[in-house]
């Protein structure tokens, strides 16, 4: 047995009605504390833990211990220190799956209690602190090498406007449609900064509404329909059964409208885009198939990498930022889903989306 305390009596004493009526009024605190809060007894089992301490650690720890809970050694060390007399301590308690958290742990004994409740725990949720700083620096250093070379080609233009060209009417107008192309793409590129931002801040909340992916790619279809006919493509939908998950509905038709736009944009060759899927043993699954040209063994495993391009002169040539499939892997992976990737040179690709059914 764990022990948290050097010596414990050979029969704990019989509760009395005032310690039972104390634990009582307790556990009517504890569950209606809006942050997440677990109570212990000296054994270190979890006697009351409240609605946002199951969401927040997405486990039943009511009757377990507290190890199972909460595997971090900080954690249980500052308990047996609490228990041994020490006072009130802070530590980090950090989650890796299925989505990374951060908590701020407040360990404190609970006294006048009897032998039952022994130790309160709190958690403070730290992921969002946590990730708007990373996300600041990573946007600063993301967006200055990115957008400088729009920006050097929009000064060049200029200079050249200023100049040489200040006269000549056909040469300004060529050089204000490559300007525009610029500032298309620099726009474009932020907005998916910006987007890539908010998924990371709420990667760790799960959402729970109902969302038919069946419905979902049949409104990618249309609504990609135009550029399918421009590239002469046909998007085909081959389902058999609804594909319910739980998830957020505009983060999905994102997800799936990227990887057809994708498709579309660099196998449109292949002259037809195939949507399908089917469910298994809990687990939804969404394909997006296409009939190019491929991706080379070596790329699959960098292609959800922000700004990685299997070939980056055709990627700016078509307006990609190089943070679709980035964008991809943040939505699935706050859905506790994931992609997978499989691809033949000369044959074609297979994008598939694997959730979790509802």
């Amino acid at each position: 047995m764990w022990p948290f305390s050097r010596t414990r009596p050979a029969a704990a004493p019989e509760s009395t009605g005032a310690d039972s009526a104390s634990a009582a009024s307790l556990a009517a605190l504890v569950q209606a504390l809006p942050e997440p809060v677990l109570v212990l007894d000296r054994k270190g089992t979890v006697l009351f833990a409240n609605p946002p301490a199951v969401a927040a650690l997405e486990t039943e720890a009511r009757g377990q211990h507290i190890s199972v809970a909460i595997r971090a050694p900080a954690v249980l060390a500052a308990v047996r220190d609490v228990l041994a007399g020490e006072a009130p301590q802070h530590v980090e308690h950090e989650i890796k799956v299925p989505a990374p958290k951060l908590f701020g742990v407040y360990v404190a004994a609970i006294g006048g209690m009897g032998e039952s409740p022994a130790v309160l725990i709190q958690l403070r949720d730290l992921t969002r602190e946590q990730q708007v700083e990373r996300m600041r620096a990573d946007f600063v250093a993301n967006a200055s090498h990115e957008l400088r070379t729009p920006l050097a080609s929009l000064s060049g233009f200029i200079e050249t406007l200023l100049g040489a060209a200040r006269e000549d009417a056909a040469a300004r107008q060529k050089f204000l449609e490559l300007m525009r192309a610029q500032a298309f793409r620099m726009k474009r590129l932020i907005d998916d900064l910006l987007s890539l931002s908010r998924i990371e801040m709420n990667v760790h909340v799960r959402p729970s509404s109902r969302v038919d992916l069946v419905e979902i790619a049949r409104h990618v279809a249309e609504a990609l329909a135009g550029m399918a006919k421009a590239e002469d493509c046909a998007i085909v939908l081959d389902f058999n059964e609804p594909l319910v998950v739980n998830g957020d509905r505009d983060e999905l038709v994102q997800v799936v409208q990227n990887l057809v736009e994708n498709a579309l944009k660099y196998a449109g060759a292949g002259k037809r885009i195939e949507l399908g899927g089917g469910s298994s043993e809990g687990q939804v699954e969404l394909t997006v198939r296409d009939f190019g040209p491929g991706i080379a063994e070596q790329h699959i495993p960098r292609l959800t990498e922000r700004f990685y391009r299997v070939d980056v002169q055709e990627s700016r040539a078509r307006g990609g930022t190089g943070l679709g499939l980035a964008i991809v892997k943040h939505i699935l992976n706050r859905h506790r889903g994931r992609l997978i990737v499989s691809s033949n040179l000369g044959k074609g690709s297979v994008f598939t989306l694997r959730l979790p059914a509802a």
